[in-house]
């Protein structure tokens, strides 16, 4: 959903849920949630954060400031690692009882491989079935420059670092490679059958877009 705040249009992910009150959160990223009662209309989700637009204004522009020039990790128990879209500390995602600053930051990224790996290959079961398609094998890879790709000879790779976004996000790239196995280029008739199965995939190529170079060890 995206809000109007004066001259600002945020984007806002609204999540209804067994709840009394509607509730806005925003994560270290800047991702926007509001969690909303099932009952709760468009309108009033609107107002929530039409009333908290100083607020969010605020915060989101220290985000931005923060993520323009990030700091180096600390691969310590309450050093900060994303996965699934959410902050962990990082004793939270692997074993810290031994090892270097290096050791630790190699057992996080078997992790991050092993979390992808596992993640993409379900996900792929759901699309594959919904696009009859098929790939022929599928690898996770360290990448600088792409998310995913897929081969001429249908082979598709997905880079270990999806693991830290959230599984909106994965699925819309794992839709996108899988697309490719019927459509190799970027044209019409691609986009087309990406939307057919994401009609919001616009908003995740946003994400990557925007919070790509924080998803990072």
């Amino acid at each position: 959903m995206k809000v109007d705040l004066g001259h600002d249009s945020i984007e806002v992910h609204v999540q209804y849920g067994k709840r009394k009150k509607l509730k806005i959160q925003i994560d270290s990223i800047g991702l926007i949630t509001v969690k909303a009662p099932r009952a709760a209309s468009e309108e009033m989700i609107r107002s929530a954060v039409a009333q908290h637009g100083a607020w969010i204004l605020e915060k989101k522009q220290k985000i931005a400031k923060a993520l323009a020039a990030p700091k180096p990790r600390e691969y310590k128990e309450q050093g900060k690692f994303l996965h699934l879209g959410k902050e962990y500390d990082l004793h939270e995602l692997i074993d810290m009882s031994e090892g270097s600053e290096e050791e630790l930051k190699m057992n996080l990224k078997k992790f991050y491989f092993s979390s992808c790996k596992k993640i993409v290959g379900e996900r792929i079961q759901i699309y594959q079935a919904q696009l009859r398609v098929k790939p022929k094998t599928i690898d996770i890879v360290e990448s600088t420059t792409k998310w995913g790709s897929c081969s001429f000879d249908k082979k598709l790779t997905f880079n270990y670092r999806l693991a830290m976004a959230p599984l909106e996000v994965i699925d819309y790239v794992v839709i996108h490679e899988l697309c490719h196995l019927l459509h190799m280029n970027h044209d019409r008739s691609f986009w087309r059958r990406v939307g057919s199965i994401m009609p919001d995939y616009k908003e995740k190529e946003e994400y990557l877009a925007r919070y790509g170079h924080a998803m990072t060890l």
